[in-house]
């Protein structure tokens, strides 16, 4: 086999293993407890799956399986790294990060939703992201207060 075939073998391997990074949001990390400890279990995770592809004998196989790992520690590191621990407020006067609210749509429906940071919600396990726009617009209202959220209304109904 040519040596210039194998060069472009591990060209080839190389550009397949590029991985552009991920986004990281240019507002605080804020977290709650959890989702600092889900942060630090999603690193210790890649790295065990990037120690895993280290492993591996063949260079371009190694690359290849490496490639996400990579993107993961560097992305979950930074998180840990800048993560704001930020602990729900005791008073339920005012809905702020890391409180549980209830409120209801103007078409009827209640809902229910933790908000906690970026990394850490999950809309369709009822937690959201205190930079979503519902959040957004129900932090530092109060029960019965009406809030628009587009062409909607929602009354909050309970902060807990």
């Amino acid at each position: 086999m040519s040596v210039a075939f194998v060069k472009e073998d591990s060209a080839e391997a190389a550009a397949e293993t590029v991985l552009p990074p991920r986004p990281i949001s240019d507002r605080p990390n804020l977290v709650t407890e959890n989702g600092l400890a889900m942060l630090q279990a999603a690193l210790a995770s890649a790295q065990q799956a990037l120690e895993a592809a280290n492993l591996l004998e063949d260079i371009n196989e190694r690359r290849r399986q490496s490639a996400v790992p990579v993107r993961d520690v560097r992305y979950f590191a930074e998180r840990v790294r800048t993560a704001q621990l930020t602990r729900a407020s005791a008073s339920t006067e005012v809905v702020a990060f890391g409180h549980t609210v209830t409120f209801e749509r103007d078409d009827g429906r209640t809902q229910i939703f933790h908000i906690v940071g970026e990394d850490e919600a999950d809309p369709a396990k009822g937690s959201i992201s205190y930079a979503s726009p519902v959040a957004a617009v129900l932090i530092g209202k109060s029960v019965g207060d009406v809030v628009q959220l587009g062409p909607r209304e929602l009354e909050i109904l309970s902060i807990a």
